[in-house]
């Protein structure tokens, strides 16, 4: 963990953001055509009620350079500006090369350092931290960080446990210097815990199952999660990371702007801002709308915001991530 005042380095802004939502939407009665479930059962524990789903060969590259364009548009900059590109994705369109690099020949952005960032739906947290250090040592000036996922393409959608949780789309912010040494990420934190992974998981053969599994729905490539012991894990990291954030800074919960969350599940969320004792426009939450897009949730929710014009400067605004690994991170930032 470190905070702005152990560096004493520039400061660090966010220039514009974006997004990139496929066109189709898929409620929760069209989820009841397909396995056997309905809408009350799903909104009553999650609280979603629809996703996006990709179009056939629309991809996570695809979804990150429209989102990067959009934050780019927003930001009043040109691509070749970019010094670097992260995407934070579990869901890329190849494994080599990397979906940062498709996307930075897809934007125009070449030269630009290309850097995927695998820690599932903690990944643009992981992206937003790596990318605020890089810029404060005067090393990079402007770097691009996407959040995009086609989980539609890792889901088994005979399985019930999880199908009704995922959604596609994507989210980006482009990071540049800030000539205010105060405007920055003052806080940040990242964790995993490997020894939990047979709780999350993805196998692609019989090798890949744990020895005691008991969570495999029998489809292969797809996502396999036991939700009971995710759902213990994001309520522990969740209230740990937020409280965490707060005393090393000496903060409040009432001084933050916004918490902007990983969009897991709206019992989860609701259960932290009471337990913090904030009003409901203090917490993000859209999770009604897109479902769990893991490494995309947060950068929709912050353009979601900044388009909203609600996000001001000095704004003190929480980031927070949990997800695959087992992994969860934190930063906060003076907007």
């Amino acid at each position: 963990m470190t905070t702005q005042s152990q560096r004493g380095l520039c400061g660090v802004r966010f220039a514009g953001t974006g997004n990139a939502l496929p066109q189709r939407v898929l409620t929760n009665d069209d989820l009841a055509k397909m396995v056997d479930t309905n809408d009350e059962w799903i909104s009553q524990r999650t609280g979603i009620k629809t996703r996006r789903i990709a179009a056939p060969g629309q991809t996570s590259r695809n979804l990150a350079a429209e989102a990067l364009k959009a934050a780019l548009d927003n930001a009043g900059m040109e691509p070749r500006q970019l010094d670097m590109v992260m995407v934070a994705t579990i869901t890329p369109e190849m494994m080599c090369p990397s979906t940062a690099a498709q996307v930075v020949a897809d934007v125009g952005a070449i030269p630009a350092a290309a850097l995927d960032v695998n820690a599932a739906c903690s990944g643009f947290v992981y992206a937003l931290t790596m990318a605020a250090s890089l810029i404060e040592t005067g090393k990079y000036r402007t770097i691009g960080v996407i959040g995009a996922e086609t989980l539609s393409s890792i889901t088994d959608w005979k399985d019930r446990r999880t199908c009704i949780l995922f959604g596609d789309g994507a989210g980006a912010a482009v990071l540049t210097a800030s000539d205010d040494p105060a405007q920055t990420c003052l806080y940040q934190s990242l964790h995993s815990d490997g020894t939990l992974w047979p709780e999350l998981y993805c196998p692609r053969d019989k090798s890949n199952l744990p020895a005691d599994d008991k969570i495999f729905s029998g489809a292969f490539n797809t996502l396999q999660m036991n939700g009971q012991a995710i759902f213990k894990f994001a309520v522990s990291k969740l209230n740990q990371s937020i409280e965490n954030a707060l005393a090393a800074l000496n903060l409040k919960p009432s001084d933050l702007s916004i918490i902007i969350p990983h969009q897991m599940n709206n019992r989860i969320l609701e259960s932290a801002r009471h337990r913090l004792g904030l009003p409901p426009e203090k917490i993000y939450v859209n999770i009604d709308r897109f479902g769990n897009t893991s490494a995309a949730s947060i950068p929709i929710c912050l353009h979601e915001l900044n388009s909203a014009g609600r996000l001001k400067k000095g704004d003190l605004v929480l980031f927070v991530g949990l997800g695959g690994g087992l992994t969860w991170a934190t930063n906060l930032w003076r907007w």
